[in-house]
Parts: structure tokens; C-alpha cells; sequence
């Protein structure tokens, strides 16, 4: 009887470094799937979006940038680096203007983030509601909005949140469903039941 032939695996995964991959690490290693995360050493590889998540993101993102100040901008989708263990994307974020350098750029500081911004899936659930704004809070991002789908029409609800410095942590400030209208971090009204027409 002939060796039994084995077929060659069809994508070879990193193997983990024995401390953890480093944001570093992130940035550099080949093929690895779009918005790919980093948390506490650990890469974390996204599931394929609801359409929920997508026109929501592209809700929020116009209705930000139709009031953000002149010294903001709004991105989606890119890396913010927290530490050397961490470098969550947050699905929409505001940053220093100043802090857009290029356009072939890949990543953000912590500190030039003003609003992380998680919309949540059924494989990002445990981190949206946790370990993402535990991280935020710990780097000292200002504000911090958790949206999540609610009720048969299936629409947003957006749950905001602002920073105690002292503890750290992020208290509510809000749920709000219909309407997102704040007069804090800036001027920001978006009507959320443009999604239907989205």
C-alpha cells in the first residue's frame, strides 16, 4: 500500500510569537484579512458584516462630517493604536486633523482620538460592550458610542458615553433612537431613520 499523500493546507495562519503579536506585527505581516484587530496581543480576525453595520457606519460618518470642527476629521475603519499590544479599529472615529498626515497612512494615536465609535455584530458582541471601551477609556479617548441594532424595523440605537478622567471609565450620557442630537463632543445632529433610506 502506498504513503498516504496529505494536501498541502490551502493558507498557512502566523503561528504566535511566545510574548504576542505587536502592533508592529500588525502592520507588517503578509495576507492578513481586512480589519484585522489587535487586543492585548492577540490577533483578531473580523467575520463578513451584516448590512446593518455598513450603512450605519456610512450614516453616522456623513452625518459627522456635516458638523465636525475645521480642526476633526471623521474616518472609518482604521486602526487606532493604543499601546504595543493593542490596535483596535473602531468602526468610525474622529481624530485631530493635524494627526491625517498622508493618505497611504494606516493607524491613529490614542491621544488623537476624540470619538471611537463601535457598531455591533453578533462575533463583536463581547467586544463592543467590553473590552474595546475598557481600552478606549484607558487611553483616555474623550467620548465613546456603542450602537446596536434594536426592534422589528431594524434600526440603530445609539448608546453614548464621555470619560471620567479620574475613574478612567466611561459613564452614559445617552440612548437614542430616531434622532442622535448632541451638543457634546460638537454639534451633531443625524437623523437615524435615514437608514431606511440608505
Amino acid at each position: 500500500m502506498g504513503a498516504l499523500m496529505t494536501a498541502a493546507p490551502a493558507h498557512r495562519w502566523p503561528v504566535p510569537p511566545r510574548d504576542g503579536y505587536t502592533v508592529d506585527d500588525l502592520f507588517t505581516l503578509p495576507d492578513l484579512p481586512p480589519h484585522t484587530e489587535l487586543i492585548d496581543g492577540s490577533l483578531v480576525f473580523v467575520s463578513p458584516q451584516r448590512d446593518f453595520h455598513s450603512v450605519v457606519i456610512d450614516l453616522l460618518v456623513s452625518g459627522l462630517r456635516a458638523t465636525v470642527p475645521i480642526d476633526w476629521k471623521v474616518r472609518r475603519e482604521m486602526t487606532v493604536v493604543i499601546d504595543k499590544r493593542n490596535g483596535p479599529e473602531p468602526d468610525v472615529s474622529v481624530v485631530r486633523a493635524d494627526a491625517v498626515q498622508r493618505r497611504a497612512q494606516t493607524y491613529f494615536r490614542a491621544a488623537d482620538v476624540m470619538l471611537a465609535v463601535e457598531v455591533v455584530s453578533p462575533d463583536s458582541e463581547a467586544r463592543d460592550y467590553d473590552t474595546k471601551p475598557h481600552k478606549y477609556a484607558g487611553a483616555g479617548i474623550p467620548h465613546f458610542w456603542r450602537v446596536d441594532m434594536a426592534g422589528t424595523d431594524e434600526r440603530p440605537v445609539v448608546h453614548t458615553f464621555e470619560l471620567d478622567h479620574e475613574a478612567r471609565a466611561y459613564r452614559s450620557t445617552g440612548v437614542h433612537a430616531e434622532r442622535l442630537k448632541l451638543t457634546d463632543p460638537f454639534e451633531i445632529d443625524i437623523d437615524l431613520t435615514e437608514i431606511d433610506r440608505l
